[in-house]
This record gives C-alpha cells, sequence and structure tokens, in this order.
C-alpha cells in the first residue's frame, strides 16, 4: 500500500461522511461485465471496465462494492490509487475531465444478490439485485438514479444454459467452457443487472409488434409450458397498447428457478420468478403466474424505463404495474373479476390501516400501501379525469422520462395537461393520508350491478334459511358472477346438512372449480347422509379441494380409512408435494394399514425434510413430522439446518418452531449437542436461540 493510500484509508476510518452512490460531476455511460461464478465453492471472478464521463472534476470517484476484493483498479489503463471503505471503492487519482476508462479486476463470495441453490450436478446460480443490492458481485450503484448500459458476459460450463440482461450476441466454446455475450441497448439501474444459470429448455414466441418472446422452463416440466406460461402473449400485446409505448427493450424473457425470495423479479428484458409458479393443468386452477407475469411485464415500463427518484416515490413503480398487472386480467377475465379484485385490495387497505399509519409517499410505506392502494390511486384518478385523459398522461410521462428517474409530481404535471383536475387534493387524501378514501372508492365499485348483488346477498347472513333458500338456489343455477355464488356457499356453511340436501345437486353440477372448492371449505362436518355426494369430491380438478376432502373423509369415517388411503396413495399435488405429504401423514396415523410399509412412509416423510428439497416441501414436511410426534428428535437437525437458508420465510420458521421447542429442557439438550456439529452461521444461529 503506497503512503497515499495509507493516508487516505486513515482519513476514511476517521471520517463519518456518508458518500451517496450518485456524485455530482460524474456519469458512468457504459459498463462490459465478465464474470466467471463457481458453483463449489460459492465464488465469483469479475472483471468490468466502466466508461464514464467527468463535467466537473471530484476529488473521489466511488462505486458500492459490499466484500468484493480488488486485484487491479485502472484508470485511462494505468494504476490507480484507491482504497476500499464503508463497502465503498473510492479511487482517487488517474481521472480527467472528458472521457474516462475504469478498469476493475476483483473475485468475491457474495453473502446475498447471488444465490447458489441445489447439488453440484443438478444446480442452478441466480441473481436478487432490488433490495440485496447488485454491489455484492458486481462494483455498481445502490441509487436507482445512476443509469448504465450494462453488457453481460458470463463463462461457465457449457452443459447449462446461461441468460443475463439484453440481446444475446455470440458465444464460444474453449475447453469445456462456454462463454456468453449479452449486450443492452439502452441504460438501466443496476439493481436490474441479472444473470441466471441452470438446466433450461427455451420455448420461443414473437409478440404482435415483432418483439422476441422466451420462456424458459426445466426439461423435466417441458409439458408445463401452456399452464405455466398462460395467456403470455396476449398479456404482451395488451400492456403494449394500453400503455402506449413501445416494448423498449428489444427481447423479453422470463425464468423460473428455485427457492426465488419472492413470486417474480421485473430485472430489465429478463424476468425471473418462482418455481412454485410452474404448475400443471390441475395447479393452474388454483395457483398460477398469471397476475405475476403481468405485474413484472408492466415493471419494464414502470420502474425500468422510469424508475422512482427514491423510495417515497416507490409506489410509481409498484403501485402501476399492481394497476396495469390487473387491467391485463380484466381483458382476460372480465369487468366483474376486475372489480372484485379491487373491492377484497379495499377491504385488505381498511383492515390493514388500523395499525398501517403510512401514506403512500412515505419511505416507510409498506407493501400493501406501495402496490394495492397505490393501484386504487390510479384507478380513481383514472375514473376522476377519463380513460383517454389517463392514457395520455401516462403515456406522456412515460416518453418524457424514460431511462431516467421521476417523482409522483412530475407524473402530476402530466395529469394537469390533459385535464383541469385538482391534482393537489388527490395527492393530499390519496397519497399523503394514511386514510384509505373509502367513501370515494365504493362510489366507484357500486356503479358494478353485481358488486351490489353481492352486497345485497351478505346483508342477508342473519336471516334463517327458509327465508333465502329459493333466492340461493336461483343464484346459484345462474350466471352471476362466482363471488356471489362464494358468499351464498359460505351462508350455507353455517347451515345443519341435512338443510342442505336440494343444493347439493346444483353444487355437483357446478362447472366452475372456485364455486366446488368454496362448498367443501364451507361445509361443516360430513354427515354420513350426504357422504357419498362429497366423496366425488376427491377427483376434483383443484389439488386444494382433493387435500380439504380427502382431510374430512379421513378424519369422519374411520372404518374407510383403507379404501380411502388406496384411492389417493399416488398423489402429489403442488411442487411443495401438499397431497404426498398429507397422504403419507394419514397413513402412518392409520391403525392396521400396510404395517409392513410404515418405516417406508415414514423415511420417505422424513426425507422431505432435508438437505435438497425446496423449502416449502421441507417446512410442509417438518410440521407434519411434527405432528405426528412433536418428540421425535429426528426433526431437530432438519430445523437447525434451515437456519441458514437464505429464504427468510423458511428460516423464521426454522427459528419460531426451535424457540418454542427450547422452553423444555430436552429439546435444549438435543440442540446443545445438534450446535457441537454445526459450522457457519447454522451454529452461531442456534448457539444464539439456545442463549436466549
Amino acid at each position: 500500500m503506497t503512503k497515499l493510500k495509507q493516508a487516505l484509508s486513515l482519513l476514511f476510518m476517521t471520517n463519518s461522511l456518508v458518500f451517496t452512490a450518485q456524485q455530482k460531476g460524474v456519469d458512468f455511460k457504459t459498463a462490459h461485465v465478465h464474470i466467471s461464478p463457481n458453483f463449489i465453492d460459492k465464488s465469483l471472478k469479475g472483471t468490468v471496465t466502466y466508461e464514464f464521463e467527468v463535467t466537473k472534476k471530484p476529488d473521489t470517484i466511488y462505486l458500492d462494492a459490499v466484500g468484493i476484493n480488488f486485484s487491479q483498479v485502472k484508470i485511462n489503463n494505468k494504476p490507480s490509487d484507491y482504497i476500499v471503505s464503508n463497502k465503498q471503492l473510492k479511487i482517487f487519482s488517474k481521472y480527467k475531465k472528458g472521457k474516462n476508462t475504469l478498469d476493475l479486476v476483483y473475485t468475491t463470495q457474495p453473502k446475498q444478490t447471488v444465490y447458489f441453490v441445489g447439488t453440484a450436478n443438478n444446480h442452478q446460480i441466480w441473481t436478487q439485485g432490488q433490495g440485496k443490492s447488485t454491489s455484492h458481485w458486481l462494483p455498481s450503484f445502490n441509487d436507482g438514479n445512476e443509469k448504465v448500459v450494462f453488457n453481460l458476459t458470463v463463462t461457465y460450463p457449457e452443459a447449462h444454459q446461461v441468460i443475463a440482461n439484453g440481446i444475446f450476441k455470440k458465444s464460444k466454446v474453449e475447453n469445456g467452457l462456454k462463454t456468453w455475450n449479452f449486450q443492452m441497448q439502452h441504460p438501466m439501474s443496476s439493481y436490474l443487472v441479472m444473470f441466471a444459470i441452470g438446466d433450461y429448455v427455451k420455448f420461443k414466441s414473437e409478440s404482435t409488434n415483432g418483439t422476441p418472446l422466451e420462456f424458459y422452463l426445466k426439461p423435466e416440466d417441458y409439458k408445463k409450458y401452456e399452464t405455466t406460461y398462460w395467456y403470455s402473449k396476449e398479456i404482451f400485446d395488451f400492456l403494449e397498447q394500453e400503455i402506449g409505448v413501445k416494448y423498449p427493450w428489444g427481447i423479453y424473457r422470463q425464468i423460473p428457478v428455485d427457492e426465488f425470495l419472492y413470486a417474480g423479479m421485473e430485472n430489465t428484458t429478463s424476468t425471473i420468478f418462482s418455481q412454485d409458479f410452474v404448475v400443471d393443468e390441475i395447479a393452474v386452477v388454483d395457483k398460477n403466474y398469471l397476475n405475476v407475469n403481468a405485474h413484472e411485464l408492466a415493471h419494464q415500463w414502470f420502474g425500468d424505463l422510469v424508475t422512482a427518484k427514491d423510495n417515497r416515490h416507490h409506489w410509481l413503480q409498484e403501485g402501476f404495474a399492481t394497476y396495469y398487472a390487473l387491467l391485463a386480467e380484466r381483458e382476460i377475465f372480465g369487468d366483474n373479476y376486475f372489480d372484485f379484485e379491487l373491492y377484497d385490495m379495499a377491504e385488505q387497505i381498511i383492515i390493514a390501516q388500523q395499525n398501517d399509519k403510512e401514506p403512500i409517499l412515505s419511505e416507510k410505506a409498506s407493501s400493501l400501501t406501495f402496490y394495492k392502494k397505490g393501484a386504487w390511486a390510479l384507478h380513481y384518478l383514472k375514473n376522476r379525469i377519463g380513460a383517454n385523459n389517463f392514457n395520455k398522461a401516462v403515456k406522456n410521462f412515460i416518453e418524457k422520462y424514460q431511462f431516467k428517474n421521476a417523482t409522483t409530481d412530475n407524473f402530476l404535471d402530466e395529469i394537469i395537461k390533459v385535464s383541469d383536475y385538482d391534482t393537489n387534493d388527490f395527492k393530499k387524501r390519496w397519497l399523503e393520508s394514511n386514510e384509505f378514501p373509502t367513501k370515494d372508492a365504493f362510489e366507484i365499485l357500486t356503479k358494478n350491478k353485481v358488486i351490489v348483488e353481492y352486497l345485497e346477498i351478505g346483508r342477508m347472513y342473519s336471516l334463517p334459511l327458509v327465508d333465502k333458500k329459493e333466492k340461493f338456489k336461483k343464484i346459484l343455477e345462474s350466471n352471476t358472477f362466482i363471488n356471489c355464488k362464494e358468499e351464498v356457499i359460505f351462508q350455507l356453511g353455517k347451515e345443519n346438512p341435512e338443510n342442505l340436501v336440494d343444493f347439493f345437486p346444483i353444487i355437483s353440477a357446478a362447472t366452475d372449480v372456485k364455486m366446488r372448492q368454496a362448498f367443501v371449505r364451507s361445509l361443516g362436518k360430513v354427515s354420513p347422509e350426504y357422504k357419498i355426494f362429497y366423496e366425488q369430491f376427491l377427483s376434483d380438478s383443484s389439488y386444494i379441494t382433493r387435500e380439504i376432502v380427502f382431510k374430512n373423509l379421513w378424519s369422519t369415517f374411520p372404518d374407510d380409512r383403507t379404501t380411502l388411503l388406496n384411492k389417493t396413495q399416488d398423489w402429489q399435488g403442488f411442487n411443495d408435494k401438499n397431497l404426498r405429504i398429507t397422504w403419507l401423514t394419514l397413513a402412518l396415523l392409520t391403525e392396521n394399514y400396510k404395517d409392513e410399509f410404515k418405516i417406508n412412509f415414514y423415511d420417505e416423510l422424513f426425507s422431505y425434510t432435508k438437505l435438497g428439497n425446496e423449502s416449502a416441501t421441507r417446512q410442509n414436511a417438518i410440521t407434519n413430522m411434527l405432528f405426528l410426534n412433536p418428540n421425535d428428535f429426528n426433526v431437530l437437525e432438519s430445523l437447525a439446518l434451515g437456519l441458514n437458508h437464505h429464504k427468510w420465510q423458511f428460516v423464521k420458521f426454522c427459528k419460531d418452531t426451535i424457540r418454542t421447542q427450547l422452553k423444555q429442557e430436552k429439546y435444549r439438550e438435543h440442540y446443545s449437542k445438534i450446535s457441537e456439529q454445526l459450522a457457519g452461521t447454522e451454529k452461531i444461529t442456534l448457539e444464539n436461540l439456545l442463549k436466549e
């Protein structure tokens, strides 16, 4: 280290000055990135060349870089003095006014943002930049206001597929390694930089306007293409037309990954989403990708193309994406679906606002506020100024601020240009107040006659069945929207089963799976009088319906358990194996059922708690094993090993379960022994739990 570097290092260790990523007088234009990930040691080697312009020469140029080790830092091809401090790379020499280049060579073992999932023989590597900071693997900018054209080159063993932002340009193979080159055409924020590596098959399509569309799946999921990417082309075409601005990025891809942190992430050109949404023809009824699909695609305009200036204006991304996704669903499912989704959102917001006191224009606002209240604010605004004016303002807003950052006032300025609406009042009541304008919302909703019908049915809850029976039968036999029928069935659920016989043929004949599912959800104890009727739902085209019916029949009719288990022994269910795990649990609980195989049943159930399974499957299996026997200490190690998982939801489940168990001394003794065998994060976390 030079004397200058030593002095500067001391200066920055004692100086409390906090830097922001965007620096005045310095404009980063282009980044040429080359990375080589290593799955075995969860590391990454990288080089990056930045091209930047200096209009006012600063004392320091800096990039965000968390846990990154640099072996070379050059400005304009000459070594530069630098230090790494406060999670940043700070450079002090060799740059000049005008055009410059910055060359970096580095290595890192990222603690977050890059996730290495699976085993050496069957694995994926993928990124999640938003909320996690791309600067953990790429020296870049945590501030979304610094937009750069990122071109990624990735080298990895050729047996795998590599996907990154931008248009694929070329590849080459050398010594078993394949190098993939992708190029962006326009600038974007660093949090949107991505790459994904795995074993995939690729499906191709094209939008009406000619944008190439690529859809990825694991080879074993090849037959799930139609049900996973349901209406994808239609959604793309609709959003492009509705927004009024051509899709700006040249290509659009969608890639499912294992153990994803969220539902989906709108990386520029290439959305990553959860493998949970890769579904078959039955699961698609209960859990499908359509809304997430539309939401992440809408972000390509709202967030990727025009980015909020800071978190206070985050609703410009999430509120818009939520609203336009709902508009896309209306195009597919109709006005009644759209209005009932808005109704449900309003109910959630009204309930939450009792404790949720942050308005939309607050960086501390909840996801519910940013997403759903933000969507409602847009819907209200659109109703007040008219669809044509609203669409014109949105189009003008996007075109004016494309590839830039914007604020709420920037958007409202475009509203003012197309209407005489009082945006100050709108901003005060919808964006700056934590109160939800319930009266205004329901004034809009009750323009829909089906919503009015739904509310009228709700007011009949306290009436005796004899006074509403005929009306309810007519509603269930009618073509009215499913929400009205679900409310009827919900009210029937509190009645004695013998009074519902007249409704059974109607429900049995129902073609809407949601109506049948509402029935089995709402119904109380299954009585022998309608057991035969109830059993038909075991083969329903819904995994949720099947699980509810299976459990109810098993618990109500113990003499028929063997027949029931034989009939359902091949079930698997969703990706978390909900039906298989339920079956194994009930098979183990059933006396005299295949006793010679119960060790196998137990071993299979236990195997689902272990590493190598998705966290949702592990959690499901652990829950069921503890239900079978709370004193089964075999599960404890599985819980301890979950403490190091990258999904916070699973970690929370493991922590909460262990905390409860540690109230008993017998568990404390076992966990103490387990901690001695652990290393790393699991050991530290478990020891901290033992000390609580």
